[in-house]
């Protein structure tokens, strides 16, 4: 029994993606080097959400794959990154970008780093003081 839920816990990684070619534009620039530059520019925004630290045009997972291929179709039919960002986050959520906007939802990520620091510099103070008395 133990040997059967080891041997499933090894191939869960290689069972991951499918066996499937890659997407048009996963691995394949653009003609286009002024698109490509846009396209590869908003890829590097963007996060891929198997690997959840990378961004996509880091990333070798599937899905990162699909939406290299997508961002790069979408830049070469004549949309803007904008309006690719923005369905992209309509689709998956804030999460997709590294950039989130701030609002309620993401008002702790922008505001807990400054209010660490502060205490911490509130605390460092107390303690430079105590050690001057």
């Amino acid at each position: 029994m133990t040997a059967v839920i080891v041997a499933l816990l090894l191939a869960t990684p290689a069972l991951a993606d499918s066996n499937l070619p890659p997407a048009r534009y996963a691995n394949t620039q653009l003609r286009d080097p002024a698109k490509e530059q846009q396209a590869r520019a908003l890829m590097a925004t963007l996060r891929c959400l198997v690997c959840q630290g990378q961004a996509i045009s880091d990333s070798d997972a599937e899905m990162a794959g699909d939406m290299r291929s997508l961002v790069r179709t979408r830049i070469a039919a004549g949309e803007s990154p904008k309006q690719i960002r923005d369905s992209l986050i309509a689709s998956y959520g804030e999460y997709v970008t590294y950039d989130p906007p701030f609002n309620a939802l993401t008002a702790p990520l922008w505001l807990l780093p400054l209010i660490l620091i502060g205490i911490g510099a509130w605390l460092a103070r107390g303690l430079f003081r105590r050690q001057r008395s």
